[in-house]
């Protein structure tokens, strides 16, 4: 099965961790994980003064200051992995990512806001299943 792990290095998405971790069914040699982040893009004004190298640099540092802990956990369970950093909108990224890898399951964690929640602050979960057909496993 090849699954994508979106990750944000929050607190929710060390809860999925240890939810995968203690679910022998989503972590095993049987499945071929990507782990993707999604750093947002610098403001188009302020990037368009920028040095592109250094706004390169700029996402990679951002990317990897989470994707090193994932890097990690993936080691310490023994499990092969890609990582994956890309710049957008963290649902928008998701959901292409999902829908172009052809990927059987999306795993995300969940800040778990309430129905009126989402509607005032907006979910990227919610964002991601609507425009997403792949199988989504939403932990909280």
């Amino acid at each position: 099965m090849k699954i994508l792990v979106a990750v944000d290095g929050s607190s929710y998405t060390k809860r999925m961790l240890a939810y995968l971790a203690a679910h022998d069914e989503w972590l095993g040699g049987a499945h071929q994980y990507t782990v993707l982040h999604a750093v947002p893009a610098v403001p188009p004004r302020a990037a368009a003064v920028l040095d592109k190298e250094l706004l390169k640099g700029y996402y990679a540092d951002e990317g990897e200051k989470v994707l090193k802990t994932l890097r990690t956990f993936f080691a310490k369970q023994k499990l092969p992995a890609e990582f994956l950093n890309k710049v957008g909108p963290a649902a928008d990224v998701i959901a292409s990512t999902a829908e172009k890898g052809k990927f059987d399951l999306l795993v995300l964690g969940s800040h778990g806001h309430s129905a009126i929640g989402n509607l005032v602050l907006g979910s990227v979960a919610t964002k991601v299943m609507a425009h997403c057909s792949t199988p989504v496993l939403l932990v909280r």
